[in-house]
């Protein structure tokens, strides 16, 4: 772990805009200030991103990050630094030192690292709205449910107990409705679609026990490096607003159970959010609201939030003007989209008469980036453009079989692995739905609609005096004519009639 006093900020990388090259810093006293790491595809931002985790970690400071490419996962590892990287850092005066990140790997599959799971009354009808993309009529009554079940005291762990509830809320639609406002059927019936869907992409196994304690999150190891936590979320991005939602809860239990220390010498967590505009896409004006909320009081708490993205421009101007660092890697302006963009990237840094902001975005190659940090005031710097420093772990990701290695020395292995299922709402609802059933006598089974009950049989009547079956002579002439007669008469009908078929 390094010393603060011999070393008082994260080294970025080297500037020459002045007449001497200058070391550019981030100050550990100013790193809970927040950041932004802004650029392009393919101009450096996920390596800046590892330099960073790994220089606080350095310093003892815990750091949670997502890996969304599956390239993070390097600094797992020890770093072999080829010709050019060591070139450079002789070039900076820097000696590398390859090594490797204390690094314990999640996932909220559970495939890739340990599971991550939340239960759905840590998460709140808020943002299970936004991962369920439910509209305002539908997150009301959504609120009902949750508002029922804490008066009730019924635990919602898993998606099974929010499916009971609802089915429980519709079933007493007209009690709560008079308690609480009106309950929709049809918007029940939305929510439990929106359940299944979320089910179908795998959010299930998100939800449930055991929670996740943030204090397995931030600790340090035996050498006092502070522990860096990747999240894998190569897969997690096939579910944008899951994968939002997550972040943003994450950083609210951080907000909520964090006592304040105001500004410390360094950070006591730092938190990276890549792929930030995810957060901030056709999200609601009350969770805008939330994530403003929470990034402008969460430093008080020794949290720096920093968040990687393609522009800036993806960020609200009302969260954008409290990230006091930014780095900014290339951008391309082929449109006029573009060009907004990159004018409102140039002018949100402090002015450098050495070159013209805008121009130098574009012209910034792989591995550069303009860099403004805040200062021992908490004043923004002169922008510098700054050729970034290699890292010490590896570039590139980690193998399958070295990320199980990281896994099987984990300090919570087999902490999360196991699921488990205590009596929830589900349960009780189950049982209180069997109890009704048992008390309620079986009534009669009533008759057929539109059919009289049968009367009694009359007892049968008796048997007349069987006749002699003899014939008398007449009665046998008669019925010799008429038989003759008969046969005759149908003998001429058939023929007629067959006769016309085959003519025709």
């Amino acid at each position: 772990m390094t010393d603060a006093a011999a070393n008082p900020g994260l080294f970025l990388g080297q500037s020459n805009d002045g007449a001497a090259p200058q070391r550019e810093i981030l100050l550990w006293n100013r790193a809970n200030r927040h950041g932004v790491i802004a650029g392009a595809t393919g101009t450096g931002k996920t390596v800046t991103l590892q330099i960073m985790a790994q220089g606080f970690s350095d310093m003892g400071v815990p750091v949670f990050c997502a890996d969304v490419k599956g390239d993070l996962s390097g600094i797992s590892q020890v770093g072999a630094p080829n010709e050019k990287l060591i070139a450079r850092a002789e070039g900076m005066g820097l000696t590398l030192t390859p090594k490797a990140a204390p690094t314990v790997f999640w996932d909220l599959y559970g495939q890739k690292g340990h599971p991550v799971r939340a239960t759905v009354s840590e998460i709140g009808p808020l943002l299970m709205a936004r991962m369920l993309d439910l509209n305002e009529v539908q997150e009301g009554v959504l609120t009902v449910a949750f508002h029922v079940a804490d008066k009730e005291g019924l635990l919602l762990l898993d998606l099974d107990d929010l499916r009971s509830m609802l089915v429980y809320v519709a079933e007493n639609a007209a009690r709560i409705g008079r308690e609480v406002g009106n309950v929709a059927p049809a918007s029940i019936a939305s929510i439990q679609r929106a359940l299944l869907q979320l089910e179908q992409d795998g959010g299930d196994a998100f939800f449930g026990e055991p929670a996740l304690k943030l204090t397995d999150m931030m600790r340090t190891s035996l050498d006092g490096r502070g522990q860096v936590n990747v999240l894998d979320s190569t897969r997690l991005m096939n579910s944008p607003r899951l994968y939002s939602a997550f972040l943003l809860w994450l950083m609210s239990e951080l907000f909520e159970q964090l006592p304040e220390i105001g500004d410390p010498e360094k950070p006591r967590l730092v938190f990276f959010f890549d792929e930030a505009h995810l957060l901030f896409k056709d999200a609601p004006k009350p969770l805008l609201e939330k994530v403003e909320q929470v990034v402008r009081l969460i430093r008080s708490k020794g949290v720096g939030v920093y968040f990687i993205t393609q522009n800036p421009a993806d960020i609200p101007d009302s969260v954008l003007a409290q990230l006091g660092n930014r780095i900014q890697h290339a951008l391309r302006a082929y449109t006029p989209a573009d060009q907004r963009g990159l004018k409102a990237a140039s002018e949100s840094f402090r002015v450098n008469p050495a070159f013209d902001t805008k121009d130098a975005i574009q012209a910034l190659g792989t591995g550069e980036a303009l860099v403004s940090t805040l200062d021992e005031k908490g004043a923004p710097r002169v922008v510098s453009r700054t050729l970034i420093r290699p890292p010490d772990s590896r570039l590139g990701p980690a193998t399958d079989a070295e990320r199980a290695a990281v896994m099987a020395s984990s300090p919570v292995k087999g902490v999360y692995d196991t699921v488990i299922d205590r009596e929830s709402a589900e349960e009780v609802l189950a049982a209180r739905h069997a109890a009704s059933e048992a008390a309620t006598p079986p009534e009669p089974k009533a008759p057929k609609a539109g059919r009289a009950p049968a009367a009694p049989k009359a007892p049968p009547a008796p048997k007349a005096p069987r006749k002699s079956n003899r014939q008398t002579p007449l009665e046998a002439l008669t019925k010799s004519v008429l038989r003759t007669a008969g046969s005759t008469i149908t003998r001429e009908l058939l023929r007629g009639v067959l006769g016309g078929l085959k003519r025709r």
